[in-house]
């Protein structure tokens, strides 16, 4: 089938840092190409016994964002209790978790900013220990990469779709 979303990976290869912030800024764009052109009903659409949709894994992807780099790395208990839920509520609508990604995406890349090493640990320990910011990087970029698969059969199963 033709690859109609196909892009080159990044070729950032400036340093440790820049290239794993190019990989993980390109998941979560892969995410969004996901859902790009699709109408509500599309977006919700239950393909997998499993239910789960292309809006339910970006509503996911918000809580993991929130999760690792806003309580995680950063200490914000807002985010301690995320439920990394992929059923969307019926009441919310497809512009508030598309949203809500968005932002999430922005806040998790203020906290990356705000901290000038690799090496920084994280505020909230994980089981047990604190972790660097390269962890939580490559964490987050395997977590994405890996719903982006997931996203990549739902939207060919939808459509025809393919492409990364």
């Amino acid at each position: 089938m033709l690859e109609t979303q196909r892009e080159r990976v990044p070729l950032d290869d400036g340093g440790e840092r820049d290239t794993a912030l190019a990989f993980l800024t390109f998941a979560r764009s892969c995410v969004l190409k996901k859902i790009d052109g699709l109408d509500d009903e599309q977006l919700r659409r239950r393909l997998v016994v499993s239910d789960t949709t292309l809006l339910g894994l970006v509503q996911h992807l918000t809580d993991a964002e929130r999760y690792w780099f806003g309580h995680i790395l950063a200490g914000n208990p807002r985010w301690a209790g995320v439920d990394f839920d992929m059923v969307v509520a019926p009441e919310r609508t497809t512009a508030e978790v598309i949203g809500a990604y968005r932002v999430s995406i922005a806040e998790s890349d203020a906290h990356i900013a705000a901290l000038k090493s690799l090496d920084a640990r994280t505020a909230t320990p994980v089981h047990g220990e604190a972790r660097t910011l390269r962890w939580v990087v490559a964490h987050l970029t395997s977590e994405t990469v890996r719903h982006a698969g997931h996203a990549d059969i739902l939207r060919e199963l939808i459509d025809g779709v393919t492409g990364r």
